[in-house]
């Protein structure tokens, strides 16, 4: 084999390691994509949950700031 195709294999086994290496990459930021809308999609369902009870709340017996009478001290 002579230097230029021994230069040739080097590049192509180089080549070849960095194609691994992408592709690895790729399928680990895959997983955390899917990961990551699973939890979206949970939390999404959390928050149409809570919203959902909490207009089903009834109103408090509390009176608002503005219909409170001041403290005797004022």
């Amino acid at each position: 084999m002579t230097e230029f195709e021994q230069q040739l294999q080097k590049q192509i086994e180089d080549l070849e390691i960095k194609q691994a290496f992408q592709e690895h990459t790729i399928e680990e930021l895959n997983d955390a994509l899917t990961g990551q809308q699973k939890n979206i999609d949970r939390m999404n369902t959390q928050i149409a949950f809570l919203v959902t009870k909490l207009k089903a709340m009834e109103p408090a017996n509390i009176a608002s700031m503005n219909e409170e009478t001041p403290p005797p001290h004022y």
